[in-house]
This record gives structure tokens, C-alpha cells and sequence, in this order.
């Protein structure tokens, strides 16, 4: 036994192999049993897919990198939920993909803005920002209003999020582009952003 691992110690290349199986089991071992976990996190109740309109924002969003400076996750620390409320939950992102989770707080955290503003405070905010809040350092994004939401575009999306097992019926994507038909960009964020947080528990 002692003469075998003298051997594998002398020899790099095999030293090499043994090592990335060692890395790989020990990786197997951590994230097999996360995928099956994730599997089993069932949604909210009222959680379900993005509706046209709202799954069209998200793109945008994401799009935009509004990540970059927003994360959707409230931590379960007693200063986040008397802020923002209750901390978030798996079950309310089943069907986000990627998920907007994460820990970089430019802005706010936005997982629970749905319904705290009115539509027009956000169509104002977010052509300029500083119409509503003076300080803010967010860029602004006028174009949004001027841009048509791409019907067709939404519809594969949705058929190829119902191939990855997210429960749109068939007529639901058939009615797609009617669904967004004649909206813009900003129409579509502001629906997203307003949904945020809607099913999420009440209390802290």
C-alpha cells in the first residue's frame, strides 16, 4: 500500500488523475443531491408562470442588467424583512430563469415592489429617475418607451420555457403576441415589476 502511494506521489500525471476524480466525486457528491432538492421545491400558491406581457419585462430586465444593481432576495435578517418584508422564498422563484436572487445592492432590493408605487411613478422613474427621487444615481432608460414588444419573440419564449417544464397551456402561447400586441418596453417592465413579491407570505 505504502509502495502504491509512493508510486502515484512520484508520478504527476498521475497524481494529476487521481486528483480531478478525487475533485469530481467530492463535486458529485454536493451538487447530485441539490438538483434533486430543487426538483422537489414546489411554487407558492398563486405562484405560476410569467404571464406575456410580464415575461416580456423580465427580458427587458434582465436585458438591461438591472441586476446588476437590484437584487430579488430578502434576507431572513430582522433590518431586511421590517424593510422589505418577508424574506424570500424558493417557491416563489420556480419559474424564474435565471433567477434574479443574488447579493449586489446599488438600489433597493426589488423583491417585494410589486404594488408599492403606482404604474405611472414607475413609467416616470424609469425614463428619469431623478423626476421622483432627486438623489438616485440610476441611469435612465427613455428608449424603453419607445420600443415595441416583439410578439412572435415572446411566444418561442414561452414554448421554450414549456419545454423545460414550466406549465404554459398551449393556449396561452397561441395568445401571446395578442397579449402584447401594440405594447411597449416600458409597458412590459412596469407589468413585471408590479407582479414582484404579489404571492410572497405576509408578516416577517
Amino acid at each position: 500500500m505504502a509502495l502504491a502511494h509512493e508510486k502515484i506521489e512520484k508520478n504527476v500525471g498521475l497524481l494529476a488523475i487521481f486528483a480531478a476524480i478525487a475533485v469530481s466525486l467530492g463535486g458529485l457528491a454536493e451538487i447530485v443531491p441539490m438538483m434533486f432538492q430543487a426538483e422537489a421545491i414546489q411554487p407558492l400558491p398563486g405562484v405560476k408562470p410569467y404571464p406575456a406581457l410580464e415575461l416580456a419585462g423580465r427580458d427587458v430586465y434582465v436585458r438591461e442588467g438591472c441586476y446588476n444593481c437590484h437584487s430579488q432576495m430578502v434576507r431572513t435578517l430582522r433590518f431586511e424583512t421590517e424593510r422589505y418584508g418577508h424574506y424570500s422564498m424558493a417557491g416563489e422563484s420556480v419559474y424564474d430563469r435565471p433567477f434574479q436572487w443574488g447579493s449586489k445592492r446599488t438600489g433597493p432590493d426589488l423583491a417585494r415592489v410589486g404594488g408599492r408605487y403606482s404604474d405611472d411613478w414607475h413609467r416616470v422613474h424609469l425614463n428619469n429617475p431623478r423626476d421622483v427621487v432627486p438623489e438616485s444615481n440610476m441611469p435612465a432608460f427613455p428608449w424603453l418607451a419607445k420600443n415595441k414588444v416583439d410578439g412572435p419573440t415572446i411566444q418561442l419564449h414561452m414554448q421554450a420555457l414549456q419545454r423545460l417544464g414550466d406549465p404554459y397551456s398551449d393556449a396561452e402561447i397561441k395568445a401571446a403576441p395578442a397579449a402584447v400586441a401594440g405594447k411597449t418596453e416600458l409597458d412590459a417592465v412596469v407589468a413585471y415589476l408590479q407582479g414582484l413579491g404579489k404571492h410572497a407570505p405576509r408578516g416577517s
